[in-house]
């Protein structure tokens, strides 16, 4: 909690005690008007405990605007360092004529072309719609390796403040100066734009509900006391109200709230609104692209298929020549699988460097080398046979056989040939299948002990998405996905009370995007994802869906624990503080001073104080969230209560007790 408290923070909680901001939280504002009430009474009749009381309420009503301070505090730190990547940097404006000239980056307007080399910051955000180039977005991703960013496709969207690291590109401005990517970061994770989900809304509504309840059955104690023969003391009657209303809540709602956003932007991760992040708590269903979530980005080599009458450490061999050059990952798989499991080295010697390397190309769709008289190529296997026969050579027709078998099974064959004094024959075949990411199908089994169900979008045919969806354990899959696909998909999901989150990050994904109850954002993809999606990943990592759905998941069980413990606690304090009231008048009561505390003015003091120092023993759980497990939600209930319901009932028996113990040695209360 030390290291939570600054300066700023400090001064952020006194500035809370405007009443104009108090007034947004009915529980908190009635404990600040009774810190008026009691001071004002205190210095009318000045005792030590109408003095402790009324301090110890102030503290209270501080020590909420504490844990609200501390929650915004942290975002204001991200922010100061995201205001940092702003620059008024300058700018070179392509207008349609082609002339180039020098501008201010803040007088760049949206449809601007400007043009930016190696070294230079872009001045805005955009898209790029010329050239590719590698980009630093460290700044705003916290990542240091660098990104490509090219025209065309779903990775062309750029953020004002990186920096081009090599090449050229030309951006088209897409933002307004103030409207800008980081401009909307900035805000968000301060807080501004923080509205209240309906779950918090429905939850204060609850809180003020009790606090009126609780008001009018303290306001009613008065007259009822004087008609029975014993007038109460007003300041007793103010701490009875304050100990009464959920006060532990209603301090910690709103750092709670502000907390689960910051959880995400620590994942990097942009909330667009509270309501998403809450959304994502409560998902059923879970839409998750293959390629690059389910599946490793890129296909791997995953087995070699010699022809007839070769040696499969003779195809090793080749495939691996055929591949030292090819920069491509598939290209560097093939070289590891061969050195895997044959012992070969992967980097090129001192002869075969001396080789001529043959890069692969759309029109010829195979790679390769030529080296000591033989030609080596590697490709797809009709552009490998043309090429075999273009040398009078044939295929055989169980290598036809394996490629048939590889590509049913949803896999990708590239045939491997050689050619030598002027005869050609193919080797064999590498086979190239998506491999499933380690740990995912256990993932999936976490999401289904959540109760969410798993669907794979995939654009491949059914029989190779089948095979996947099986082997990665999700629950159903939707293969040959078009756009129109995914929505209907997500709006049926809908129709049937289920909430839906999804990944994208092209075009054709905005309008799914938009439509999902929590739509994922790649940083990487177009300007119109971003702009669908209420949540963008700075990381463009896919499967950070999942840890979305967990952090929403930990800020709805964080609340409900905090406010199982705010009403759970309530009952050791009517034992202390119902019989130091009324005892005098029913002796009777007497029986229910469990804790036998000292004195009527030390036990009603002591609950005071409890109350307002339980705020901050939980303010580092409100900021941190309650610890998830991926259970039923039965079993979540049944944790809850048993550690906060039960906690909540004797935490506060053994607190006020030791309070108490400490209380009743200062003169004129004990």
């Amino acid at each position: 909690m030390t290291g939570l408290l600054t300066a700023d923070v400090v001064v952020g909680a006194f500035r809370k005690l405007d009443p104009r901001h108090l007034a947004r939280n009915p529980v908190m504002f009635i404990v600040f008007v009774g810190s008026i009430v009691t001071t004002v009474l205190a210095a009318m009749e000045p005792t030590a405990f109408a003095w402790a009381t009324a301090g110890w309420l102030w503290f209270t009503v501080l020590f909420a605007n504490l844990a609200e301070s501390v929650a915004e505090g942290r975002g204001k730190a991200q922010a100061a360092s995201l205001r940092k990547v702003k620059q008024d940097s300058s700018a070179r404006r392509r207008n349609s004529d082609g002339v180039v000239t020098e501008v201010r980056g803040a007088e760049l307007s949206v449809g601007d072309e400007v043009i930016v080399s190696a070294g230079e910051v872009i001045p805005g955000d955009g898209d790029v719609i010329e050239g590719i180039a590698s980009v630093d977005e460290s700044a705003i991703t916290g990542e240091s390796a660098p990104v490509v960013r090219e025209s065309g496709g779903d990775r062309s969207a750029v953020t004002g403040g990186t920096t081009v690291l090599s090449d050229e590109i030309v951006v088209r401005i897409t933002a307004a100066q103030g409207e800008t990517f980081v401009d909307r970061m900035i805000g968000l994770v301060e807080g501004a734009s923080r509205q209240k989900t309906p779950n918090e809304i429905a939850l204060n509504i609850l809180l003020a509900s009790l606090t009126i309840v609780f008001l009018l059955a303290v306001v009613a104690i008065g007259p009822m006391s004087v008609y029975a023969g014993d007038s109460q003391n007003p300041i007793r009657l103010i701490a009875l109200l304050v100990c009464l209303i959920p006060t532990t809540i209603g301090a910690l709602l709103s750092a709670i709230g502000i907390a689960g956003m910051d959880r995400l932007v620590q994942r990097n991760v942009l909330a667009m609104s509270g309501r998403a992040v809450e959304a994502a708590g409560d998902i059923d269903t879970l839409l998750m692209d293959k390629t690059g979530t389910i599946t490793f980005g890129n296909r791997r080599a995953t087995g070699l298929h010699p022809a007839p009458g070769i040696d499969a450490e003779q195809l090793a061999v080749a495939a691996r020549l055929s591949s030292l050059a090819d920069g491509t990952p598939e290209g560097r798989s093939i070289v590891e699988l061969c050195c895997r499991d044959f012992g070969l080295i992967d980097t090129a010697d001192d002869s075969e460097r001396a080789g001529e390397f043959v890069a692969f190309t759309a029109q010829t769709r195979m790679s390769g080398i030529d080296i000591d008289g033989r030609s080596i190529r590697k490709g797809a296997s009709d552009s490998v046979a043309q090429w075999v026969r273009s040398y009078g050579g044939s295929v055989d027709h169980v290598l036809d056989s394996s490629v048939h078998d590889i590509a049913q099974a949803g896999g990708t064959p590239l045939v491997v040939a050689e050619a030598r004094g002027g005869t050609a024959r193919a080797l064999g075949v590498v086979e190239l299948s998506d491999v499933v990411k380690p740990g995912i199908a256990e993932r999936f089994g976490q999401l289904r002990a959540m109760g969410i169900r798993t669907i794979m979008v995939t654009g491949d045919n059914p029989l190779t998405a089948k095979a996947i969806a099986t082997e990665a354990g999700v629950d159903d899959f939707l293969a040959e996905a078009t756009p129109e696909d995914k929505l209907e998909l997500i709006r049926r999901e809908q129709d049937g009370g289920r909430l839906v989150a999804m990944t994208g990050d092209g075009t054709n994904d905005a309008p799914a995007l938009a439509q999902a109850d929590v739509g994922v954002a790649m940083n990487t993809g177009t300007s119109a994802a971003k702009e669908a999606g209420n949540m963008v990943d700075l990381d463009s990592d896919p499967t950070k869906l999942i840890e979305i759905v967990e952090i929403g998941k930990q800020l709805l069980i964080t609340r409900g624990a905090l406010t199982t413990f705010s009403l759970a606690n309530d009952l050791a304090k009517y034992f202390a503080i119902l019989p130091a009231m009324f005892a005098p008048l029913y002796p009777q009561l007497d029986a229910l001073n469990i804790m036998r505390l000292a004195t009527p003015e030390s036990a009603i003091l002591s609950a005071v104080i409890f109350n307002a120092l339980v705020i901050v023993a939980l303010i580092p759980l409100a900021l941190k969230g309650v610890r998830y497990r991926a259970a039923s939600a039965s079993a979540l209930l049944r944790r809850n209560l048993l550690i906060y319901g039960v906690g909540g009932v004797v935490t506060p028996f053994l607190g006020i007790w030791l309070i108490d113990q400490l209380v009743r040695l200062v003169p004129g209360i004990g």
